[in-house]
């Protein structure tokens, strides 16, 4: 953990000490007197808010941590932000390796915090570099196994991850259990609807080959669909500029595979994308990953299914 969480996490534990001998950090909001209080939900992401929000609808209140418009892999939480997840009925996590700060944060109160991680709740691959890639840091022999951390990719584990969801709230607060019941099947059948979109349209696709010039944080997506697939870097990479013989190799591919398109992903400069296209006469394409939006995209009411639906449509522009 980096030097910035762990003196945030001591000025959170300090404050509550100066605040009295013994004191204990509030409970959740729906344990106040009367228990009058909406049940209160913190998500760590998009995708994590976006599936709490459809199951909790009007019956509770969701909160993301993460700022619109912020890179999801630079985010540090703020005191504020950690006193949310402490104080929270229900936690809802990614549950990898970069959250390993979560961790302290947990462990540093005397009271549990209700969690659900939606690595869990998901069958998780390991993280893999492919041919072309700039190669990552490998374990060691015997060392544990990374795996990938963004399974709310394919629509399929959303489904899953969003009927955990809506376990979690109906076991939470039975007063509220049929809307949240309600709520779950309804955005439930919108995923498998989106499932089936993608499904239909991939059977048409002769070549199932897409290049990113950029990180690819869609191996749970292409694994769901067939696809073959070759980037610049693995999808929780903090390098930016590739090596020339990566630049190359991906160059070479996109004409061998006589593709027309190479993909970059949301807050990306993408740089490398349009090395590539410029070398080759592709065009460069937005494939959102739903890993966080812009705050001009959360106004206008993006969800994950809007992104994944303009995901779709830009795919069946640049796939023959």
């Amino acid at each position: 953990m980096s030097k910035r969480v762990l003196f945030f996490l001591a000025a959170v534990l300090t404050a509550g000490i100066l605040c009295g001998c013994g004191a204990k950090p509030a409970p959740p909001a729906s344990s106040a007197a009367g228990g009058e209080e909406r049940m209160q939900v913190v998500a760590v992401n998009f995708p994590c808010y976006d599936f709490a929000r459809a199951v909790c609808g009007d019956a509770a209140d969701v909160t993301m941590l993460l700022p619109p418009g912020v890179e999801s892999h630079s985010y540090e939480p703020t005191p504020k932000d950690i006193l949310k997840v402490q104080s929270c009925d229900l936690f809802v996590c990614v549950g990898g390796e970069s959250e390993a700060w979560l961790d302290t944060i947990l462990q540093s109160v005397d009271h549990p915090v209700r969690t659900l991680k939606m690595i869990d709740c998901v069958k998780p691959l390991a993280e893999e570099t492919v041919e072309g890639m700039e190669s990552h840091e490998e374990p060691e022999a015997g060392g544990t196994v990374d795996y990938d951390e963004h399974v709310w990719t394919a629509p399929a584990n959303a489904v899953e991850i969003t009927q955990a969801i809506g376990r979690e709230m109906e076991a939470l607060d039975a007063e509220n259990a049929s809307a949240y019941r309600a709520n779950t099947a309804a955005y439930v059948s919108q995923l498998r609807q989106l499932d089936a979109d993608f499904k239909s349209f991939f059977a048409t696709v002769s070549n199932k080959t897409v290049i990113f010039g950029d990180r690819f944080p869609l191996r749970y997506f292409v694994e769901e669909y067939g696809l073959t697939y070759y980037a610049a870097f693995p999808g929780c990479s903090t390098q930016t500029e590739p090596s020339a013989a990566t630049i190359a190799f991906l160059i070479d591919k996109l004409k061998a595979e006589h593709l027309s398109t190479v993909y970059y992903i949301e807050f990306s400069n993408h740089l490398v994308a349009d090395s590539i296209a410029e070398a080759t006469g592709a065009k460069t394409a937005l494939f959102h990953s739903c890993h966080n939006v812009s705050q001009a995209d959360m106004d206008a009411g993006a969800t994950y299914l809007t992104l994944m639906e303009k995901n779709l449509e830009t795919l069946k522009a640049t796939m023959k």
